[in-house]
């Protein structure tokens, strides 16, 4: 049970913050990007683009987590979604090297939050699963 609260609460605190950086993203554009500077329209209008993605990114989070009972296949897709960010984080340092230092923390973000969300709801999941007890069907 205590762990279904944490992984209600964090797949709101998720949505939440992927929500708001999506349209801060769209409010900035390359602006809203550490160490980023004006690479051009081009850029700046796929930032922006990916902003409005990451709002529904974020919506898709809270989407899952007020579902009675949550729902699991969401989260753990959205899950693999952000870990799969992180490869993609992974590609660029091998590709173009270091990056501004805040990138490291978003990154380190993208490779711990999946498997804990995978944790978090492994017991969730069983426990939707059970038939109801006996006694909760006496009359």
């Amino acid at each position: 049970m205590l762990k279904r609260k944490w992984l209600k609460g964090l797949a709101m605190a998720m949505g939440v913050s992927c929500v708001g950086i999506g349209f801060l993203h769209m409010a900035l554009g390359d602006a809203a990007v550490p160490g980023m500077n004006f690479s051009g329209v081009a850029a700046d209008s796929q930032s922006r683009f990916f902003g409005a993605i990451f709002v529904g990114y974020g919506g898709a989070y809270i989407w899952a987590a007020r579902q009675t009972p949550i729902a699991i296949p969401a989260i753990r897709w959205l899950s693999g979604i952000l870990a799969l960010g992180a490869v993609g984080r992974f590609i660029s340092l091998a590709v173009h090297g270091s990056p501004h230092w805040f990138v490291y923390l978003l990154t380190a973000s993208e490779v711990v939050l999946p498997p804990l969300f995978f944790w978090l709801s492994g017991p969730v999941e069983e426990a939707g699963s059970r038939a109801p007890s006996r006694l909760s069907t006496a009359s």
